[in-house]
């Protein structure tokens, strides 16, 4: 945060105070720390990318409803174009992969289901591009 406060030009008063206004208004959704997946044996990033056949109102509940119980789940998105969903995963290896892969289809039904898996990171990062 002290980058932050030099870039805002505020004293630091002011500048917690607009933080804390911020979180008020879910400008600001919360703080995180960020580890190092293989310090946490979580090194195995996967996408996996999903079709589906049909979309009733009870099938989405249930996929939305296994996303969430499901912590490995780094990201879902509802796609446009020939997906339908795209995953965000973090396991400790394929087996690992293997293993939520069978929770999730225990969960809910999928027609078309594919992975591939991450072999370097050439940037990530959780920075939104605000011109700062």
């Amino acid at each position: 945060m002290d980058i932050l406060l030099e870039r805002a030009g505020l004293y630091r008063n002011t500048y917690w105070r607009r933080v804390k206004q911020m979180e008020a208004a879910n400008v600001i959704r919360g703080r995180v720390a960020l580890l190092d997946p293989d310090a946490v044996d979580v090194g195995l990033l996967v996408f996996v990318m999903i079709r589906t056949n049909t979309h009733p109102p009870d099938w989405l509940l249930k996929f939305e409803k296994a996303v969430r119980a499901m912590p490995e789940m780094l990201g879902a998105h509802r796609m446009s174009g020939a997906l339908d969903y795209v995953l965000r995963v973090r396991v400790q290896n394929v087996k690992g992969y293997d293993v939520f892969y069978q929770r999730l289809i225990a969960h809910v039904p999928i027609s078309d289901i594919s992975a591939s898996f991450v072999m370097d990171d050439i940037k990530e990062t959780t920075e939104l591009p605000l011109g700062i």
